[in-house]
C-alpha cells in the first residue's frame, strides 16, 4: 500500500510529492524478541530459537518460521502470529524443528510469507496442507489438518485453538490483523495498530493503565466511568496484568 503527499519543497513555488510506502500487515515490525516472549508468555531464547534459529556447539539450526538466520531482533506480526501458533504445540514436548519444512512448503505453494498467520492453510488450503504433512512425514501430534473418522478434513486441535484466538481481514479476509491472548471471552486484544501492540481492551485503552489504577487504591467502577470501560473489562484487564504478565516474565 502506498500514500502519496505533498511537502513544501527548498525552494518557493514547487512542490515534491513524496510517495510513503506502508509496510503491509503481516511485514509489519512491531516487537522486539524480548518483548514478542513477553507478550506470548514464553522465553526469549525459546522465541529466538522459533524465529531466527540458533546454533549451539558449533552446530547451526535452522529457524522454523523464519526461511533463513538473519540475527534481526525485529519481530514483524507476521513472525508474532506464527509464534503464537506454534505456541498452541509448545504443551506437547515435541521439536517444532519438525514443523520448518511444512511451513516452507505452505510459504511455497500458497505465495505468501507469513502461511500460519493468515486463513488459507484453514480453509480453503486444507487438502493441501495435507498433502504437504504426508509429504514431509510430519509428528501427527504436529498436525495443521487431520483426516475425520467420516472421510472428511477437519483442524487438529491446537489449530482450531488458535483460530479461536484471532480475527483476520484484508483482502479475502485472509490476514491476521489482532490476537486474543486469552480467547475472546476475555476482552483483551494485542493489535499492531494500538498502542504498539501492547495488550489493550478492545476499546483502545491499555491494561497496564487500569491495572495501575486500580493498584493505587481507585474504585472499579470509578476507572470504568473514566475510561468509559465497563467493571468487567476492568477485572478482566487487571487479571491479565496481574496474573499473566508477571507469569510471562518469571
Amino acid at each position: 500500500m502506498c500514500e502519496v503527499a505533498g511537502s513544501a519543497a527548498t525552494k518557493p513555488g514547487r512542490l515534491h510529492l513524496v510517495t510513503v510506502v506502508r509496510a503491509a500487515p503481516l511485514e509489519r515490525p512491531v516487537y522486539g524478541m524480548s518483548q514478542a516472549a513477553r507478550l506470548l508468555g514464553l522465553r526469549t531464547d525459546t522465541v529466538r530459537r522459533w524465529i531466527d534459529g540458533y546454533v549451539r556447539s558449533g552446530v547451526a539450526y535452522a529457524p522454523v518460521i523464519r526461511e533463513e538466520r538473519t540475527s534481526d531482533d525485529t519481530v514483524t506480526w507476521g513472525e508474532f502470529v506464527e509464534a503464537g501458533y506454534l505456541r498452541e504445540y509448545r504443551a506437547k514436548q515435541v521439536s517444532l524443528q519438525y514443523l520448518r519444512p511444512v511451513i516452507a512448503l505452505l510459504r511455497k505453494e500458497l505465495g505468501v510469507r507469513y502461511p500460519l498467520a493468515t486463513l488459507k492453510p484453514y480453509t480453503s488450503g486444507r487438502s493441501l496442507a495435507l498433502e504437504v504433512q504426508k509429504t514431509v512425514g510430519l509428528d501427527p501430534a504436529l498436525n495443521i489438518v487431520i483426516l475425520g473418522r467420516d472421510g472428511t478434513l477437519q483442524l487438529a486441535d491446537p489449530a482450531q485453538a488458535f483460530l479461536e484466538k484471532v480475527d483476520f481481514a484484508g483482502e479475502g479476509n485472509q490476514d491476521a490483523t489482532r490476537l486474543y491472548p486469552l480467547g475472546r471471552s476475555v476482552p483483551v486484544v494485542l493489535d499492531p495498530e494500538r498502542s504498539f501492540g501492547e495488550p489493550t481492551l478492545p476499546t483502545g485503552v491499555r491494561t497496564e493503565i487500569l491495572a495501575e489504577l486500580i493498584d493505587a487504591g481507585e474504585e472499579p467502577d470509578r476507572v470504568a466511568a473514566v475510561y468509559k470501560v465497563n467493571t468487567n473489562d476492568v477485572a478482566a484487564a487487571v487479571r491479565y496484568e496481574r496474573d499473566i504478565a508477571p507469569r510471562r516474565a518469571a
